[in-house]
């Protein structure tokens, strides 16, 4: 038997050949979808990860406690305890302690937290000596200016559990090194109180204002736990941990769950995509597999009849059939399987984790087995159905037709199973069942009609050539309407081609896609993180760099008490910078003004008038508009009557010099230096002041009141006029200041998505930027550069004279424009900023490149390349076998005189009507796929839909695939033709 088999196989070269490609192929294809999947679920994972803030990567764990002094043994029990009840897999800690106090600033007492942590002076750069002994602290530079104080001084700071001061020394100033690392995470050690912590050793918590601490155990996740190597379910564990912590009243804090629902969802879009890709190239590769065995069965029928006439059984005949298909088959797959595990390396690169890679080997092997498999099956189902035939009919020239019922209940059966997978695609359950082959169906359904319906057409048509002396067409026409496996070859080519264009489209939509949000959520061609002191420096670092605005623009993004996002820009700068959208609406100028009170001068001198009774004190709030340094000017306790005042203003007299901020009328000091509002009929005017035009003292549109309870009454009286409200007796919140009018009032905004709660009921208010102040909604768009679909544009400048010398937060961005300089960086940084992150949009075009949606698009588009080269080896065998009967009748018609032009035309006309007939069916099957069956667009993996999904069958996509699948079709017809034509050409025909 065996003998026998290899002697068929060595007889039937051609057919082995056919049978050997197919299997190759689609052995690859089955091989490289487990490699290529999770090698880039791998990658997903590792982008998503790389991505992520720092917070999201950190465990911590916090319980409060009184360490009555003893504040190392209760920092080391904290840690053995929490070691204890922690995984081990989680690994080693970054462990800290803190307390909130209160230190006097200026006029108002604000909070300042005292922490310790492991590492602190690792991860600082430090002015000064690390601390090291019991009250020695390191505080940042923002903290010591906004204090007064400096290296070597002393500090006193208060709590409010008890009235004892805590007095410490500052040895060091301190700013953070690797800010958006994990060891600065957390927002426990951060400013998230008024000014930025101190820190010192662990000694000075002995004290008992520092008795009622914080401990905070922070633990960084491994990577491998957070991608879940192996099925490990991080969520569990931390479920469960959180549980036995919270019995210990310890809370664990974790930001990890968005993170880790965003790996799980880019891995099961990526294994999910590709295995349905792959079931569906197995199924076509069955279907291309039978039509090569029905297309072959000419050459095997006369051996299958002699070994009925010798009586040899039904099952030694199939036997020998299958042994012809097994040779080429295993060989086809000894050559597909390390082509497609090439394929996937090539695509994805190496799988890395060793679970996945072992289960990448299993899945491998079984859908090389499901391709082995299933085509013996088909290709036995085609011999057994020839097997039943007489003798008679085996020993026949022509092939044998197919049972129009049969073949009919079969295409009734795919048509209603395409319906089915349109009403998926269309309703909810858009990722089960068939939705996800729905195009591929759509082209079937289309296929399966007009295969029968140009069978009829094309047999009419024909004969009706040939009587009228068209020969080309009518053999053409005939050809198809006869030939048996014709209709279903044609479906073939419709699927792939429609398959072919959709994926081409889509993975060319998916990269417009990446591209369009990568600009949308970036806000600008290139953006930096940087580190700044606060507004003022950052504006004013930017504007030196480019100070013709073209090149660069300060950001802020920030949150206020509203929860509303808030992007802070400079507004003059907005068109040249940004990439601006038709959904932001037209850019909205919203500059503050341009003539702010600004002084140059070291020392201020100021003529006032106090006409109360009650003696009050005047000072005045300045900003340097350079540094953003706060410069308190304190004229004492006036005299009642006229007076000249004078007091010095350091760092004033310095380029740009200050921008006031404020005038402060209170009561003189307290015995513990405490400041109270100046009672009802107080009241000073300023006449004059140095370095500033008498006519803004006495403009009362410069100058305006606060916003909460009873304020100063503000008016002119050849100066201006500063008095206590008349309610100030009778209200909680009293005013003591008096605020400089630099910028527009109500505040002009921009808003995107539906405003804050409180706006709908009360005033509009724009909170935690210093006194709470009046906005105006100055445009409402559909969507905002950077923040999408919700939050608030508003202009840098005017959010940092409101919030003056406050400080309230928010993320520190200076965008870049496409035309930027490659030395601006640089400029920056001399201008004293530090850039601590760089983004392009081609980076994070890239990053999403790696995420699930874009792998499955790039895997779907390989699936339909080899979809289309299944096609086309179909046709090849196809054509072949049906120029035997054409080239008989071509060759006795050039007998009889017909010309070698006309008869080698025809030749190529039967398998050229067919390719263009199918590739035309194909464009239109996919046309109507899109909006039949729903986008072949896949959406990004955490649901972003801030704009419209491209058109993925835009013109230019449907001309570049059209013209691939042609050549690739087109190819394969003219070669499996060229042999024939060849042939006609000779001169002399037999």
């Amino acid at each position: 038997m065996f003998m026998l088999v290899i002697g068929a196989v060595r007889a039937r070269t051609a057919q082995a050949l056919t049978i050997f490609l197919l299997a190759a192929l689609a052995t690859a294809v089955a091989v490289a979808g487990p490699w290529y999947a999770f090698a880039a679920a791998g990658d997903a994972a590792e982008a998503d990860l790389g991505a992520a803030s720092a917070v999201d990567r950190v465990v911590s764990v916090r319980t409060g406690a009184d360490t009555q002094g003893l504040a190392e043994e209760a920092f080391t029990r904290f840690t053995s305890d929490v070691r204890s009840k922690l995984p081990p897999e989680f690994g080693d800690p970054i462990v800290g302690i803190t307390v909130p106090l209160s230190v006097r600033e200026g006029s108002s007492t604000a909070a300042m937290a005292v922490a310790h942590r492991d590492g602190f002076c690792a991860n600082v750069r430090l002015e000064g000596s690390c601390p090291q002994a019991k009250g020695e602290v390191a505080l940042t530079h923002e903290a010591a200016q906004r204090l007064g104080v400096k290296t070597g001084d002393q500090l006193s700071l208060t709590s409010s559990i008890t009235n004892r001061p805590l007095v410490v020394r500052v040895v060091a100033l301190y700013a953070l090194t690797g800010a958006s690392g994990t060891y600065w995470a957390g927002e426990v050690f951060r400013t998230r109180t008024q000014i930025d912590p101190m820190f010192t050793v662990l000694a000075t918590f002995e004290e008992r204002p520092l008795w009622n601490t914080t401990l905070v155990y922070d633990v960084e996740l491994p990577t491998a736990l957070l991608r879940g190597d192996g099925g490990y379910d991080l969520a569990a564990v931390l479920a469960a941990t959180d549980t036995q912590l919270t019995a210990a009243r310890f809370r664990l804090q974790s930001n990890a769950k968005p993170l880790l629902q965003t790996v799980a969802k880019d891995r099961a879009a990526i294994l999910s995509g590709v295995r349905a890709a792959g079931v569906q190239t197995l199924i076509l590769t069955w279907f291309a597999v039978g039509l090569a065995g029905w297309y072959t069965l000419r050459d095997r029928r006369a051996d299958t009849a002699l070994l009925k006439l010798r009586g040899v059984s039904r099952f030694r005949t199939l036997r020998l059939a299958w042994g012809q298909h097994v040779v080429p088959l295993l060989l086809g797959a000894v050559i597909g399987v390390p082509a497609g595990y090439f394929l996937a390396r090539l695509l994805a690169g190496a799988v890395r984790v060793t679970p996945d890679r072992a289960t990448a080997l299993t899945q491998s092997a079984v859908a090389v087995a499901a391709v082995l498999i299933g085509s013996l099956v088909v290709l036995a189902a085609v011999e057994a159905a020839m097997l039943g035939r007489p003798v008679a009919a085996l020993l026949q020239r022509s092939l044998p037709g197919r049972g129009d019922w049969r073949s009919a209940l079969t295409d009734l059966l795919l048509l209603a199973i395409a319906a089915a997978a349109i009403y998926q695609a269309r309703s909810d359950a858009t990722n089960s069942g068939l939705a996800g082959v729905a195009p591929a169906l759509v082209a079937l359904a289309l296929g399966l009609l007009l295969a029968r319906l140009l069978r009829r057409i094309a047999g009419q048509a024909g004969s009706i050539a040939l009587r009228a002396g068209r020969l080309r067409l009518g053999m053409a026409g005939l050809q198809f309407s006869r030939a048996p496996g014709a209709d279903r070859v044609f479906t073939l080519v419709v699927v792939a081609v429609a398959l072919f264009v959709t994926a081409a489209g889509g993975w060319q939509a998916d990269r417009v896609a990446r591209d369009e949000r990568s600009a949308a959520e970036l806000g600008a061609t290139r953006v930096l993180t940087v580190e700044s002191t606060n507004r003022t420096t950052l504006l004013h670092a930017v504007r030196t760099a480019d100070p013709g605005g073209r090149e660069a623009m300060a950001v802020v993004r920030n949150r206020n008490d509203d929860n509303v996002e808030i992007l802070e820009v400079d507004t003059a700068r907005l068109a040249a910078v940004t990439l601006w959208r038709p959904e932001y609406g037209v850019p909205t100028v919203l500059k503050p003004l341009e003539d702010a009170p600004v002084v140059m001068a070291g020392r201020l001198t100021a003529e006032v008038r106090r006409d109360s009774v009650p003696p009050v004190q005047l000072a005045l709030v300045l900003q340097h508009d350079g540094t953003g340094a706060r410069v308190t000017v304190r004229f004492g306790t006036l005299k009642a009557g006229e007076q000249s005042v004078s007091a010095p203003a350091e760092g004033c007299a310095a380029a740009p010099g200050c921008r006031i901020v404020r005038w402060e009328v209170t009561l003189p000091p307290d015995r513990i230096g405490r400041l109270k509002p100046a009672p009802k009929g107080s009241s000073v005017t300023v006449r004059s002041l140095t370095g500033l035009d008498t006519a803004v003292l006495g403009d009362v549109a410069r100058w305006r009141p606060g916003t909460d309870g009873a304020n100063m009454n503000i008016a002119i009286d050849g100066g201006l006029r500063m008095a206590a409200d008349e309610n100030s007796t009778e209200l909680k919140l009293v005013g003591t200041a008096v605020y400089a009018a630099d910028t527009p009032m109500p505040l002009p905004v921009v808003l995107a998505g539906p405003a804050p709660d409180p706006w709908r009921y009360n005033d509009q208010l724009l909170k935690s930027y210093g006194p709470s102040a009046p906005v105006r909604i100055a445009g409402v768009v559909s969507g905002l550069p950077a923040l999408g679909q919700s939050g608030l544009l508003a202009d840098l400048d005017s959010m940092r004279r409101l919030a003056a010398d406050t400080d309230p937060g928010g993320e520190f961005q200076v965008w870049l424009a496409a035309a930027a300089r490659p030395g601006l960086i640089a400029d920056l940084t001399a201008a004293g900023v530090t850039v601590t992150g760089d983004q392009s949009v081609t980076d994070r075009a890239e990053w999403l490149g790696a995420q699930g949606p874009a792998a499955v698009a790039r895997f779907a588009l390989i699936n339909a390349l080899a979809v289309l080269l299944l096609a086309a080896a179909t046709i090849a065998v196809a054509a072949t076998v049906d120029n035997r009967s054409l080239g008989a009748q071509l060759r006795g018609l050039r007998a009889q005189g017909l010309s070698a032009r006309i008869a080698v035309s025809t030749s190529y006309a039967g398998t050229a009507a067919l390719l263009a007939a199918g590739l035309a069916t194909g464009v239109v099957a996919a046309l109507l796929a899109v909006p039949l069956a729903g986008g072949v667009v896949p959406p990004f993996a955490d649901g972003w839909q801030v704009l419209p999904p491209p058109d993925p069958l835009i013109p230019v996509a449907l001309a570049v695939a059209g013209a691939a699948a042609l050549a690739v079709l087109g190819l394969a017809g003219f070669l499996a033709v060229s042999p024939l034509a060849r042939e006609l050409r000779k001169k002399n025909i037999r």
